[in-house]
């Protein structure tokens, strides 16, 4: 690979998104609990919003609406992957530049957060009015969706590797500080490429970790009808298998991510 360019969010891309299994994941559930296929979403956070791409590549009646303050992910998005899907898929795309906490968009049917974005918000005040403007932003048989981790290891300082083969490099994701206080924690994603120097801190994230009950908590006060959490299996080795299923009991491990699924 040439070491003139690097591109970050394709790299973040294949290291932490899958688009792909989040559409499938989303159809399925809100399937489940309706009874029928959701067709118009929001992803909030969206970044470079290839799951709005994905989502509107399934069914010609799709909408993807996408929510996101900073201007730079947009911009690489319509020109990485919005101009990659075909033109009346493009045109069921809809982007704006914008705070979460102050949407006038259209209701919706779905709304996600995906890649943790929400624990940007560390004050429950700030998570609450962004729960509540959610819940007012979805139709009337809309649900919310975020994905959640946790587990001992979130509770540390640690790094974890993790090797593409394929791509010729390593995803590090870099805990590297937590305070067992109020929770808030400081992450980096690096990437090293092969024959490479490692790109250190070329993603930063400031967080508060939240818990799945403080979640149900303030799903509940703001209206939600109910909140389910959607565990994620292990295969044969003990690692996530990436399937998940409804439970009211999570296993105590060192990492676990789960999804919060909430009903209006």
């Amino acid at each position: 690979m040439s070491t003139d360019h690097f591109d970050k969010y394709f790299y973040y891309k294949n290291s932490v998104q899958e688009p792909e299994s989040d559409c499938l994941f989303i159809d399925e559930t809100f399937t489940s609990l309706r009874g029928y296929s959701p067709n118009v979403v929001r992803e909030d956070f969206c970044g470079t919003f290839s799951f709005c791409c994905e989502w509107v590549k399934k069914d010609p009646k799709n909408i993807a609406y996408g929510l996101d303050i900073d201007e730079e992910p947009i911009n690489y998005g319509k020109e990485k992957y919005l101009s990659e899907i075909p033109k009346d898929a493009q045109e069921r795309v809809k982007i704006t530049k914008g705070d979460v906490l102050q949407s006038n968009l259209p209701p919706v049917q779905v709304i996600c957060a995906l890649n943790f974005s929400y624990f940007i918000f560390k004050e429950r005040a700030e998570l609450k009015a962004y729960f509540e403007s959610a819940y007012k932003s979805l139709s009337s048989d809309g649900i919310f969706i975020l994905d959640c981790f946790g587990g001992s290891q979130c509770y540390e300082a640690n790094e974890e590797e993790t090797e593409d083969e394929e791509l010729g490099y390593s995803y590090f994701w870099d805990q590297d500080s937590y305070n067992p206080v109020n929770n808030h924690g400081m992450f980096y994603i690096h990437f090293q490429r092969t024959g490479e120097e490692k790109r250190e801190k070329v993603f930063s994230y400031d967080w508060r970790i939240w818990s799945l009950a403080e979640l149900k908590d303030i799903l509940s006060e703001v209206g939600f009808s109910s909140s389910q959490v959607y565990w994620e299996g292990t295969d044969e080795d003990g690692d996530g298998d990436g399937l998940f299923t409804p439970t009211e009991k999570g296993e105590e491990c060192e990492s676990w991510i789960a999804y919060m699924v909430a009903k209006k």
